[in-house]
């Protein structure tokens, strides 16, 4: 039988990078997906969160931002865990563009 792996992507604050976070995330064999330690043009949401979002906002009218939140919220209320799954497999292809210009900056 197959093992399906987990990709763990995460940011890198003392909280995520401790030696307890990082004992752990091997003990439950998850692989991780590196984070450069500052890179605007590579943030996860900017490639498929965002764009989808902003898509699903475009054109309505909201009078409060408690109205802003509740959309916001019944967007992602609505989304299956497919979603974020396709969300993370999208990310390889602008990662590996990233290393391989070492670090330069990539475009969408």
């Amino acid at each position: 039988m197959t093992k399906k792996k987990v990709l763990y992507h995460h940011d890198n604050p003392p909280s995520h990078t401790s030696l307890k976070a990082m004992v752990k995330l091997d003990q439950l064999r998850f692989e991780l997906v590196a984070h450069p330690p500052y890179s605007p043009d590579l943030a996860p949401s900017n490639y498929y969160l965002f764009p989808n979002l902003k898509r699903w906002l475009q054109g309505k009218r909201f009078t409060s931002n408690e109205e802003v939140i509740a959309e916001t919220e019944a967007y992602f209320e609505g989304l299956d865990i497919s979603y974020y799954r396709k969300g993370i497999e999208i990310l390889e292809n602008p990662y590996t563009k990233c290393i391989a210009l070492e670090g330069n900056y990539v475009e969408e």
